[in-house]
Formats: C-alpha cells, structure tokens, sequence
C-alpha cells in the first residue's frame, strides 16, 4: 500500500471534531464513498481517479489532486475551513 501514498497527507474536517489526517489513495477513496453530501463533477472526477489509482495503476498524484480539489470546493480543507471560520467569526464580532 506504500505506493498508494500521497506525497503529502491531505488534512480534511469530516463531521464534528479534529481534522481527520488522509495520507493514501485508500483513505481518499472511503472519505469520497461515504461522503454524504452534495455530489458533483468534483466529486465524480475524485472518485474516478482514486478508483483508477488503486485499481488500474493509476496516478496517484492525480488521485491527490483531485481529492484536493474536491475537498477545496466543499470547504472541508483544513487550511481552507479555519480560513473560513476565522472570516466569519471576525465578520460576526464586527
């Protein structure tokens, strides 16, 4: 499974609670199985190449990106979320 690894974890939120730290196509893939909100071409594309990575030999850089683009446009990307949150909480104390 080694070499289903990305080459940087990818730091989601799921649900309440700490971030959830995905490092490999495998973790990816369950993130997008079970995801239970609004699926789209984002969605489809991150499923398509995590799949094809872990059964076809597929690029798992593109598996990595994918899911990173998927978790971006869902606001569910650490670095993205806090952003958000800060924003928010700063615009509600205004």
């Amino acid at each position: 499974m080694n070499a289903k690894r990305f080459s940087q974890p990818v730091e989601i939120y799921v649900g309440v609670g700490s971030p959830r730290v995905i490092e490999n196509v495998g973790q990816a893939y369950d993130v997008l199985n079970q995801w239970g909100g609004s699926r789209g071409p984002g969605h489809a594309q991150a499923l398509s190449n995590c799949h094809s990575a872990l059964t076809n030999d597929g690029n798992v850089g593109a598996a990595r990106v994918a899911f990173v683009a998927f978790a971006r446009a869902r606001g569910i990307l650490v670095p993205d979320a806090l952003t958000a949150a800060m924003t928010e909480a700063v615009r509600e104390w205004l």
